[in-house]
């Protein structure tokens, strides 16, 4: 049986929400271009690459507390339907599903993401390994979509790999928001946060020296010249990775190498960037547990359970609605 698709951003609705992000994101001082945009179906994949870099620990300690507490998750949440929330490969979901089939409580697991090319081929082969379950793949965007996510007596709502830190403050509140709006009285969500730690140990998570961070991050270039007819010279930037004490995250950079102007036609815009100019790809917030305690408090969730890796370098949250 094939996966169910839902469409509620259409092939025109990403472009258009892109050119937007681009034209508002490179009129800005300093330049900026939302992280989203770096997962289009090579961008997923060399995110891919990244988890198994020695350098980059956040998807290895996550999966150590999964692999770990999945059962406790299961049996805290007893959950009919996982949504995963950025779904991606769909990797992660697989320990969740396994503790979940084997409470005896779930059947359906939901992927939701930006990128339809990578959901189609990540819910086909999740439709073969699980066949007792309904896979249902949904294109959405996770800020302006929540309510249109499919309805369960006892969802888990799961947004992993400490995707929640890509957002800024204001953000990350609305987004909460969001979720608290949806969650029903028996549904919980589970959120993955890296933590404050060795600013030099977060750096190199983000600049790796296999170089497959750097190619991740060019590649949002590539996504722009593609869809919207730039001529960004990929060969012209090149990536950094920068630790903002104050803000306690990690800021990764795209530098121009030169002088340049860039071409972007579905726009008509012609873009300079100076030798040296930095553009911003993408934050990622790192937490201490009573900031990830507040936000939550802040829209009326608790935090019902609060696990980390042996090493605490990570920590998974299951929130709720507050009683």
């Amino acid at each position: 049986m094939s996966p169910a698709l839902s469409r509620y951003l259409e092939v025109a609705d990403a472009t258009s929400e892109l050119a937007r992000d681009v034209s508002e994101g490179l009129a800005k001082t300093p330049k900026q271009l939302p992280p989203k945009w770096l997962y289009d179906a090579r961008g997923s994949e060399l995110f891919e690459d990244i988890t198994r870099v020695a350098d980059y620990y956040p998807s290895r300690a996550e999966r150590e507390i999964l692999v770990r507490r999945a059962p406790e998750i299961a049996a805290a949440t007893r959950a009919d339907m996982l949504v995963e929330l950025g779904a991606g490969s769909c990797e992660k979901a697989r320990v969740l599903l396994d503790a979940l089939t084997a409470e005896g409580s779930c059947r359906t697991y939901v992927a939701a993401d930006v990128s339809e090319s990578a959901l189609i081929g990540s819910t086909a082969t999740l439709t073969e390994e699980y066949p007792q379950l309904r896979v249902e793949g949904v294109v959405a965007d996770f800020e302006t979509h929540l309510d249109l996510l499919p309805a369960g007596e006892r969802r888990l709502l799961a947004f992993l790999g400490g995707t929640v830190g890509n957002l800024e403050p204001d953000q990350r509140h609305d987004f909460l928001a969001g979720i608290a709006s949806i969650l029903g009285p028996h549904d919980a969500f589970l959120l993955g946060t890296d933590l404050v730690k060795d600013p030099e140990r977060l750096v190199r998570a983000y600049d790796d020296s296999e170089g497959v961070t750097a190619a991740f991050d060019l590649n949002v270039l590539a996504v722009v010249n593609r869809e919207l007819d730039a001529d960004f010279d990929l060969a012209a930037f090149e990536h950094r990775s920068v630790w903002n004490a104050e803000d306690e995250w990690v800021e990764m950079r795209l530098r121009s190498l030169r002088d340049q102007k860039v071409s972007i036609g579905a726009l008509d815009l012609l873009v300079a960037f100076a030798e040296g100019e930095e553009m911003r790809t993408e934050i990622s917030a790192k937490f201490r547990r009573r900031r990830v305690e507040a936000e939550a408090a802040a829209v009326g969730l608790a935090v019902q359970h609060w696990w980390t890796d042996e090493a605490g370098d990570y920590a998974l949250s299951l929130l709720v609605p507050r009683a």
